[in-house]
Order: structure tokens, then C-alpha cells, then sequence
């Protein structure tokens, strides 16, 4: 039996696509939100920043994805590449983050908030 090629695209798409935000909550969230925790200020602007990226995805009318979450950070980290950004080569100080980091936190926030069996 032969699988239909568009369900191998999908299921590619969907591994890539928990990959990418399992290595985003690696990089950026662990620490960050752990320093969010920490910090009501962070958090604040966290919880803002999720709030716009979840208005951004229309998650009051949809459930956010996995796949949604993954193609919107993507998105930031490139448009913010394209101005000349560059993440961060060691530790971050999330006591003053800088914008792009600080939205990429925003998604690991809401990627948490998912169902844990759609990030593993």
C-alpha cells in the first residue's frame, strides 16, 4: 500500500514544524520563561506580546497550532534577520530584551499553553 503524497508532505510538515518550536523552547524559553517567572515586569510583556501574536494567528476564532506557532516565529526571526538582527551568541539578559527575542518568548508561551502531545 502506497501512502498519498499529501499526507507524507503533512506529516513532514508537522514534525518539522514541533521541531522547530521544540528547539525555539530550548534556546529562548527555557531560560526566558524561568526569568519570566521570576520577574511580574517580564512577564507582563510576555503576556502582551502573547496576546498580539494569538490576536495576529486569530486564535479567539481558531485553536492555536503547533504549525502556526512555528511558521509565526520563523517569520519574526526573519524579518528581524532581514534588519540586521543577530540572536543572541551567549546567554541572554532577559532584563531588558530586546524586541524580536522578547516575541519569540511570546510564541514559547503559547507553545506551552498547547497540548504537550502536539510538541512531542
Amino acid at each position: 500500500m502506497r501512502v498519498p503524497d499529501n499526507r507524507v508532505a503533512t506529516r513532514s510538515a508537522a514534525v518539522s514544524a514541533r521541531s522547530s518550536l521544540t528547539t525555539l523552547t530550548a534556546v529562548v524559553g527555557t531560560a526566558g520563561l524561568a526569568a519570566a517567572a521570576a520577574n511580574p515586569g517580564l512577564l507582563a510583556v510576555v503576556d502582551q506580546h502573547a496576546a498580539a501574536v494569538r490576536d495576529s494567528l486569530h486564535g479567539d476564532r481558531r485553536p492555536l497550532t503547533v504549525a502556526a506557532l512555528a511558521g509565526y516565529a520563523e517569520g519574526v526571526r526573519a524579518a528581524a534577520l532581514e534588519h540586521g538582527w543577530q540572536p543572541p551568541a551567549t546567554a541572554v539578559d532577559w532584563t531588558q530584551p530586546d524586541w524580536p527575542l522578547t516575541r519569540l518568548l511570546a510564541v514559547c508561551a503559547l507553545a506551552r499553553s498547547l497540548d504537550p502531545r502536539h510538541l512531542a
